[in-house]
């Protein structure tokens, strides 16, 4: 087998070099996908553990999601049997400030129950997980969290650590750090009962705010509890719109997409399938470049297996013999595609934002890697042996010329299959970078560059008024203003508020703002009707300003002077003006209406500061420093662009342009590596042919022509095969988004002429290498 890769460098290193390439890229779309399927993997009760839903009927949608009342919990552990334990957490992450002598840093973390550390699995290296709260002021914290403070003391459960700069809690336990393939992520716990006791509204079933789980008894299923859950919450507040089920822990990451209240069977996991697609696509590529050389060398072995068959050999022993040559280059491609992870993989994980390892010491990596090369082997290896094997001995040894046609046709089928996989590929890629960009550049409504967000801390309430008027003096800053939620997500709603016209039993889910009067100004947000609120708007009489889709909902006519209150409410809020909509929440789809009020700084908790648009950045950021530094010292400059904020909401789309580019790359040149071998074996077959057209006079262009003309009708029609395919495809992978692009004619056009130039490219070496032979030597040699 050396003998033979020695004697043929240039082909073993195509056959190797694409085999590895592709083994390597598959290995690596590979190990991504471990870890979305083992997600959340690390609890020891997955299969019992689950989030409580709720689903809301609205007059035009379902809307599905995980809020819930503050005391579901406890009523469902209390009144349901299939509960074996239920537990509250807050919603989303909440960031405080933590202090421990003259270190301060920001963490983010929940309040949770006591029951939520026995259902989730987390590894306590100090404390006792039996009672992580045994005072009200106790916090558990990660094992990276306690090194920040700590250092590397061994035991650090009682000491205390300031949050906010207010309240000293004392450290309970120390868990191990959380694996970022879990869902349930926090750098610190508190009890669920300080943030129980500081918010009031959690005592009504009529508010949803707070995350329940359930962990059911073994060998119950969900559907004795769901049916129980239908209307649990009305039992209690008629009025309640929401029906609650249970969401299982093993559908949290993959199949968390819900449309009118079903779960889609979307999610992470069209993902999940699409990146498997690629990777077998690749390896597919590559073995079809190991059957087009291994068959296009057949003459060069032709008299090898006329000798061998002379000598006894049979069929199926030559068959094995092939075979086994390409189970051995493809296991040499295996390791060289294993040095190649080793290269890229730190790479790679900057890509995907992962901490993948490619570890040969786990037997299930070794055994994926060696089923991967074993079946690229026997894929690659199964036709050439078969074709080698069949040669009449009688025909080879007399030196007669070997019928190529039928193994011709097929590598001219493979070609094409390259062709068109890559072709899909540059397709893919192109839409996919469209779409993205399409949601990317939508008009929002509101003006998100150049703003910056800044989570309201210590004394900045207290003192806006000052704190505003000092950030216009720094020249850097155009506006000021304060909200209790960030402009770019979805807030409080309700669907509880009537008008006068409204249709009976209608149900619209409403978003509530507060905002101070400078906020319209500072977001960018248009008056279009009316006037903005003023700081009288915060006492009685209420007065809001409301967007137009909620003005539709009004009436015709101006909005103006109209009046909402809630259902059984005899308060009641004046329309003072009207805003244009803009987009939050969901970027792909249509926002739900607003209503804005105005508020007192105190019940605020972001502020907004708009730069101006001309300045520098970094002495803008100075200048806002110096005022935070002087009238909140207690805590550092921690701060959000807001453009920055809209970017990661496409995080899933963004990785899936960045590999889709990446992979269709390596597609197209382990593709172009087979398509260099094909040229330079039909340039040696057609050496002959060519040194006769020259010697009657045709020109180097016009061979070099003739040699890349048959290559090219392939590429057309790759072409062919491909567009219907592509469109169909990507055709129902928009359908998954309300906004969306259609489809141009250019972007085929595009894919195929790049396909072609790419051809042309990889074959004119050889083509113009023949076409420039001295004839002489080619007929004598023939």
């Amino acid at each position: 087998m050396w003998r033979s890769l020695s004697k043929n460098k240039g082909y073993s290193f195509l056959n190797i070099g694409g085999l590895a390439t592709g083994i390597a890229c598959a290995s690596l779309i590979f190990l991504w996908v471990e870890d979305e399927i083992n997600f959340d993997s690390v609890n020891v009760k997955k299969d019992r553990l689950y989030l409580v839903e709720e689903n809301q009927k609205y007059d035009t949608y379902v809307f599905t999601e995980s809020s819930t009342p503050g005391l579901m919990a406890d009523a469902m552990k209390a009144e349901l049997p299939a509960v074996e334990n239920a537990g509250r957490t807050t919603e989303g992450t909440t960031s405080l400030l933590f202090s421990k002598g003259d270190k301060s840093v920001f963490a983010g973390g929940k309040y949770a129950d006591p029951a939520i550390l026995k259902m989730f699995t987390l590894s306590f290296l100090q404390g006792n997980p039996s009672n992580p709260f045994p005072q009200l002021h106790s916090v558990v914290i990660t094992q990276k969290t306690a090194t920040k403070f700590f250092g590397r003391d061994n035991n650090v459960v009682g000491q205390t650590i300031k949050v906010d700069n207010k309240q000293d809690y004392v450290v309970s336990g120390v868990v191990k750090d959380i694996p970022e393939n879990s869902s349930f992520q926090f750098e610190w716990l508190m009890p669920y009962q300080i943030y129980f006791d500081q918010s009031p509204w959690l005592k009504s079933w009529g508010n949803q705010s707070t995350n329940t789980y359930v962990e059911l008894k073994p060998g119950v299923g969900p559907e004795v509890v769901n049916k129980q859950l239908y209307g649990y919450i009305q039992k209690r507040e008629p009025t309640a719109l929401g029906h609650a089920f249970l969401f299982a822990m093993n559908d949290w990451h993959l199949y968390d997409d819900f449309k009118d209240g079903k779960k889609t069977g979307g999610g992470q996991i069209e993902y999940v399938h699409l990146f498997t697609a690629i990777a077998w696509i690749i390896l597919f590529i590559a073995c079809i470049n190991f059957m087009n050389l291994a068959t296009a060398r057949s003459e060069k072995r032709a008299r090898e297996v006329g000798v061998r068959k002379v000598m006894g050999a049979g069929k199926t022993s030559l068959m094995m013999q092939f075979v086994g040559e390409a189970i051995f280059m493809a296991f040499v491609s295996g390791v060289v595609a294993m040095v190649i992870v080793a290269l890229v993989l730190s790479a790679f994980n900057t890509l995907v934002q992962k901490q993948l390892a490619m570890e040969l010491s786990n037997p299930y990596h070794l055994l994926a890697v060696t089923l991967i090369t074993l079946a690229c082997g026997l894929i690659a290896g199964s036709y050439p042996a078969l074709y080698l094997s069949s040669f009449n001995p009688v025909s080879v040894l007399k030196g007669f010329k070997l019928k190529d046609s039928g193994a011709a046709y097929i590598r001219k089928g493979l070609v094409v299959l390259q062709f068109t996989a890559s072709i899909v590929l540059i397709i893919s890629t192109i839409v996919v970078y469209q779409q993205i960009q399409h949601v990317k550049d939508r008009q929002l409504g509101f003006n998100k560059n150049n703003l910056i967000e800044l989570d309201l801390q210590g004394d900045m309430a207290k003192n806006f008024n000052p704190v505003k008027q000092e950030f216009l003096n720094t020249g850097y800053v155009s506006n000021v203003a304060l909200a209790d939620h960030a402009i770019i997500y979805g807030g409080n709603n309700t669907s509880g508020l009537t008008w006068e016209g409204k249709p009976a039993g209608s149900k619209v889910l409403i978003s509530q703002r507060y905002i101070t009067p400078e906020f319209i100004e500072t977001s960018g947000l248009k008056i279009i009707d009316g006037r903005g609120l003023t700081v009288q708007d915060t006492a009685k009489p209420i007065r809001m300003l409301i967007t137009q889709s909620m003005a539709k909902l009004m009436g015709k006519g101006t909005a103006i002077g109209k009046k909402v209150h809630g259902e059984g409410d005899t308060t009641s809020a004046t329309v003072v003006g009207v805003v244009n909509d803009y987009v939050y929440g969901n970027m792909y789809g249509n926002p739900d209406p607003v209503m804005f009020f105005s508020t007192q700084p105190k019940y605020a908790t972001v502020m907004y500061i708009r730069l101006k648009s001309q300045n520098n950045y970094e002495k803008s950021l100075a200048g806002i420093q110096a005022v935070l530094k002087k009238y909140n010292p207690a805590y550092p400059f921690d701060y959000r662009f807001v453009d920055d904020q809209f970017n990661r909401m496409f995080l899933s789309e963004m990785l899936v342009s960045k590999l889709s580019r990446v992979f269709a790359s390596l597609a197209i040149v382990i593709s172009c590596l087979g398509l260099f071998g094909l040229a330079a074996y039909t340039a040696e077959r057609r050496t002959k042919e060519i040194g006769i057209r020259k010697v009657l006079g045709a020109s180097v262009p016009g061979l070099a022509r003739l040699l890349s003309l048959e290559f090219l009708q392939l590429v057309v029609l790759s072409c062919l095969v491909a567009f219907p395919l592509a469109y169909w495809a990507l055709q129902n992978w928009l359908k998954t988004y309300q906004y969306r692009i259609d489809i141009n004619w250019w972007v085929f056009a595009v894919a195929g002429i790049a396909a072609m130039i790419i051809a042309v490219v990889t074959i004119s070496y050889q083509s113009v290498k023949a076409a420039l032979a001295n004839p002489v030597k080619s007929l004598r040699s023939e």
